[in-house]
């Protein structure tokens, strides 16, 4: 299976700690080695970077690794390939437009003899059954909502609904976002945490690497931390359920039943 990483924060923050833990998964610390990609919102804009080589041994993982990108949404994805050979087109994640807004998907697990016969506006590039479900979303969304993205109220239903249904096909775990709402659906394995103040050190497990939140924060920023497995050995990490499509906004799980 693939490693899930994504950050949702009320204010723009690096992801540079948590990424350098889970960038060792890529090869070092476990055998994620068949790519790897990691998307940035910037406003309206979106960065993204991918490679086809194992994360440990990327030259562009360095550049992400060292570079402070700030950002209030980051998803991060490193894979094991099940289907699709080892190349570019078949990294996660995936951007595609919808509403005038970017959307990002990345997904970790399996999705066997998945092959949407109707696909509508948006269509794959790769071979991966994540890049086809996600555009199955996207075309689910868009005949729902043809011109403008509707309140989050009318558009949680539309997509628990669809993931639902995608989740009945195998192994759907997966991270989504336009840059305003972040969401996360756990199928098997998928933790989050959610740091505000007052902050505290935290230690990576794949890496003897600690950092100081309190020195790094203000009282006011919220980070929350969304990972298939949890990335540090002293923080209390909180597992999703499964069948859970959970949602953040400004670093802060939203309440379903408020919507």
């Amino acid at each position: 299976m693939c490693q899930l990483l994504g950050m949702n924060c009320n204010v723009p923050t690096d992801i540079c700690f948590s990424f350098e833990g889970f960038s060792a998964r890529g090869g070092r610390t476990d055998t994620h080695q068949d790519g790897w990609g990691v998307a940035f919102f910037e406003g309206l804009g979106c960065r993204i970077f991918l490679d086809a080589k194992p994360a440990i041994a990327s030259p562009i993982a360095d550049v992400v690794r060292c570079y402070p990108i700030r950002s209030t949404h980051v998803i991060a994805h490193i894979r094991k390939a099940t289907q699709g050979e080892v190349a570019l087109e078949n990294c996660h994640p995936f951007r595609r437009e919808l509403w005038g807004r970017y959307w990002v998907f990345a997904h970790n697990g399996n999705l066997p003899d998945f092959n949407p016969e109707n696909e509508g506006f948006y269509r794959a590039v790769g071979q991966t059954d994540s890049e086809k479900a996600f555009c199955l979303i996207l075309n689910t969304l868009r005949s729902h909502f043809p011109k403008v993205k509707p309140p989050l109220a009318e558009l949680y239903p539309v997509l628990k609904e669809v993931t639902a249904s995608l989740a009945q096909k195998g192994t759907f775990n997966y991270l989504l976002s336009d840059g305003s709402d972040f969401f996360a659906h756990c199928s098997t394995n998928l933790w989050y945490i959610v740091r505000q103040a007052p902050f505290a050190a935290a230690h990576l497990i794949d890496q003897d690497v600690t950092v100081d939140f309190q020195k790094l924060t203000t009282p006011n920023d919220r980070v929350a931390i969304i990972a298939t497995t949890p990335l540090t050995d002293n923080e209390v990490w909180t597992q999703i359920k499964p069948g859970e499509l959970l949602v953040f906004q400004d670093g802060m799980l939203k309440k379903i039943g408020s919507l």
